[in-house]
């Protein structure tokens, strides 16, 4: 799939100077309200990261299909041997059915502003569907962040019936790709 699938346009916001967590916990100190917001990310005056050996920032452990009356499906994203692994494992999805997507992860160093998935699925080669959903900004934190997305129906009919192959995105508001991976599944009748 073409690096292009995602579609990122050029915007005119300019980002700020990058910060670390400890320089961002220091700023204005006196300020009730950013001193709250900032203790929501994590954010405590003389403290910062999670002490993690880990050089990545955002570590993304699972995604997963949550749905009604089954047990969910998870893709396991937390090594290089488990995304591998992907290429050969294909998903089922019944037709018709509603789902939502959750996700899994961790921010081991520096607060993560902006945070996004983003999936282009394409079938025989032609793209059949873009979803972009906005995380949120997080701070370090040892124990994992879990989000989940809104719900969402599977398409129905022999049409939509086959299989379909996906390229999916974790990136943040500074343009860092923190994990991109391509995966399948196949709408059928029944989950099988």
């Amino acid at each position: 799939m073409a690096d292009d699938d995602f579609g990122t346009s050029e915007s005119t916001y300019k980002i700020g100077a990058k910060k670390t967590a400890a320089e961002l916990a220091q700023l204005d100190a006196n300020d009730e309200s950013l001193r709250k917001w900032k203790e929501s990310l994590g954010l405590k005056a003389g403290g910062a990261g999670t002490g993690s050996s880990d050089p990545r920032n955002v570590v993304l452990l699972s995604i997963a299909m949550e749905t009604a009356g089954r047990s969910d499906v998870v893709i396991d994203l937390s090594s290089t041997a488990a995304i591998e692994a992907l290429k050969d494992q294909v998903m089922t999805i019944k037709e018709g059915a509603e789902y939502r997507l959750k996700v899994r992860f961790l921010v081991n160093h520096d607060v993560v502003s902006g945070l996004k998935y983003m999936h282009v699925v394409k079938r025989k080669g032609i793209k059949v569907d873009k979803q972009e959903e906005m995380l949120g900004s997080y701070g370090p934190n040892a124990q994992p962040y879990e989000k989940k997305f809104p719900l969402e129906e599977a398409p129905s009919g022999m049409i939509a019936r086959g299989h379909y192959n996906v390229r999916s995105r974790f990136i943040d508001d500074d343009g860092h790709i923190h994990l991109e991976w391509n995966w399948s599944f196949d709408i059928k009748k029944d989950w099988d």
